[in-house]
Order: structure tokens, then C-alpha cells, then sequence
């Protein structure tokens, strides 16, 4: 004899069940849409290694112009890796850059590079190279944290470790080579790894 009473019951759970999995889905489908995914992974990989490649030679440097040239020419390098590959995921997930969600993420990322742009140039001037290490770590995580807050939930962590290298550049300026290979070498490397494989590359 069949009780009707456990039959209800598994079709109220089944019901539950399936409700709440449309929930989540639509819970997920809301944040996508709000959020800013086009951060490249594999881009952010590639930056990584030539960030890596830039704090080898570098370091080598004897004279503090050419120790300049070397990172300005790899922030040249990275900002066009980093357009490129953006450009072309955000063209794969039919999104666009300079609107929607792309556009807050930009208006959140963009001051904090402009004003490390300023910076470099007056510290330069007044014979403090030794602290624009810790001046790019700094101002480029806060970049990321800001840009981070419309995007997926891993780029303002991303941002929060390149403000702990650049406090580490602070302490200890001796080092600026390392922690920038730290920062824009290998927290670039192992955050793009993971954004390029729960975030579509």
C-alpha cells in the first residue's frame, strides 16, 4: 500500500530542491551580469612572466635611468598584453569594455595608475628612485581593489596581495626587484592561473 503522505512529502522536497537550484542560477546569472569578467586570465599569466623576465634584467642595471627604462618598457609591454587579451575575451563573452560594468570597473582602475604615472615622475625628479617600487605595488593593487569591487570576487584579492608586496617594498626598498617580481611576476602568474580557469580563460 503506497502512503500518500511520504508521496506528498517527496514531491514538496523535490519541488524545494528545484527552486532553489533556479534561485541560485538566477542569483549567478545577476551577479555575471553586474559584474565585470572580461579580467584575463592567461593575460594576466603572460604579464606575470615578462614582469619576472624585466625584475631579472633589472636588477643588473648599474646606472638608475636604464633601471627605469627596463620597467617602463615592461609596463608598455604589460598594458599591452593586458589590452589585447582583454579585448578579445570581452569579445567572446559578447560584453563590452567601456560600458556597463566594463566602464565602472575602468572609472574604479584608472585613477590609481594615473596617479602612479604622477608619482614616478616627481620622485623621480626629486632623487627617490628607491621608492617607486613600493609606489607601483601600492597604487597598482589599489587600482585592482577598486576595479575589483565590479568585477568577480578574486581581483580585489589580487589587489589586497600587491598591496602587501608594496607595504614589503616599504619595509625593506633594498629588495625592490624582488618584490616586484613578486607582485607583478608572480601574484600575476598564480591569480591569472586561477582566473583563467574558473573565469573562462
Amino acid at each position: 500500500m503506497v502512503d500518500a503522505g511520504s508521496g506528498q512529502r517527496d514531491s514538496l522536497v523535490g519541488m524545494h530542491d528545484h527552486a532553489m537550484a533556479d534561485l541560485r542560477y538566477i542569483r549567478g546569472a545577476m551577479e555575471r551580469a553586474g559584474a565585470f569578467t572580461a579580467v584575463p586570465g592567461w593575460g594576466g599569466m603572460a604579464m606575470g612572466a615578462t614582469a619576472i623576465i624585466a625584475a631579472a634584467v633589472a636588477s643588473r642595471q648599474m646606472v638608475p635611468e636604464r633601471w627605469l627604462a627596463v620597467w617602463l618598457l615592461e609596463a608598455a609591454v604589460a598594458a599591452a598584453i593586458g589590452g589585447v587579451t582583454m579585448a578579445r575575451k570581452a569579445r567572446r563573452e559578447e560584453s563590452q569594455i567601456w560600458a556597463g560594468p566594463g566602464r565602472k570597473f575602468a572609472s574604479a582602475f584608472l585613477p590609481a595608475l594615473m596617479t602612479g604615472a604622477l608619482l614616478t615622475a616627481a620622485m623621480w625628479r626629486a632623487g627617490e628612485p628607491t621608492l617607486l617600487p613600493a609606489v607601483w605595488l601600492l597604487l597598482y593593487g589599489t587600482a585592482v581593489a577598486a576595479g575589483g569591487a565590479f568585477s568577480v570576487r578574486i581581483v580585489p584579492a589580487l589587489g589586497a596581495c600587491f598591496w602587501g608586496f608594496g607595504v614589503a617594498a616599504l619595509i625593506a626598498p633594498q629588495w625592490g626587484d624582488a618584490w616586484l617580481a613578486a607582485g607583478f611576476g608572480g601574484a600575476h602568474v598564480v591569480f591569472g592561473y586561477f582566473i583563467a580557469r574558473r573565469h573562462g580563460g
